[in-house]
């Protein structure tokens, strides 16, 4: 399936949109997320979301004693479903690629059996906008706290590729394949521009240590 341009997303902003809470789970703007999807719940927010704007929102739960709905972050990221497969067993695996940020207003009371908020794009207004912040990022230190944050956490990369990717590239891949509290992730996620990513995301790496290795943090 093709990836439709951006600009047809950002004009058609819906004012409702269904959530998916994944601790953990980051999506930014312009990536891409895969999910393989099988709680009956779920499968049915896909199946309404591509009857409609195939847009979901993916946001962190505030992880709390195992709540059936627990509260959520503020922020999240709506994504546009761009992949889509049925497996023979029922599960769906989709792609979600990464459109822009989203603040949430409210929860809407609603009979789907998933959740529904009510959106404040604006909040995140940048994501609709060239973010020519790259260029402040000072590139080859970016480099080498993540080759030392990788190195000290037993982590694997591609050198060739990291060595030839986009700073933008870079920052999207690090936040969301390190093993980041969910905490951090939603740092990450928060800050406004791609030059204030790159400042948290190397923050983070510099105090990360490497109590746990293994693992890998693949740039997509």
């Amino acid at each position: 399936m093709i990836v439709e341009p951006k600009p047809r997303f950002q004009n058609h902003l819906p004012e409702t949109i269904p959530i998916f809470p994944l601790e953990g789970a980051l999506l930014m703007p312009g990536a891409q997320l895969p999910l393989n999807i099988f709680e009956p719940r779920y499968l049915r927010m896909i199946d309404d979301a591509l009857a409609g704007s195939r847009a979901i929102g993916m946001i962190q739960p505030r992880m709390e004693g195992g709540e059936i709905a627990p509260r959520l972050f503020d922020v999240g990221c709506a994504g546009r479903i761009t992949s889509f497969s049925e497996t023979g067993d029922g599960r769906y695996l989709i792609t979600l690629t990464g459109a822009r940020r989203f603040r949430i207003i409210e929860e809407i009371e609603s009979d789907a059996p998933y959740r529904t908020v009510r959106a404040d794009w604006n909040a995140y207004d940048i994501d609709a906008h060239t973010d020519n912040t790259a260029s402040q990022v000072d590139r080859d230190l970016l480099l080498e706290i993540m080759q030392d944050y990788l190195d000290a956490e037993g982590l694997k990369a591609d050198w060739d590729a990291a060595e030839n990717a986009p700073v933008e590239a870079l920052v999207v891949s690090l936040a969301m394949g390190c093993p980041f509290s969910p905490s951090e992730k939603q740092a990450l996620l928060e800050a406004a521009s791609i030059a204030e990513q790159a400042e948290c995301l190397m923050a983070l790496m510099e105090m990360s240590g490497g109590d746990e290795p293994g693992g890998s943090a693949p740039l997509q």
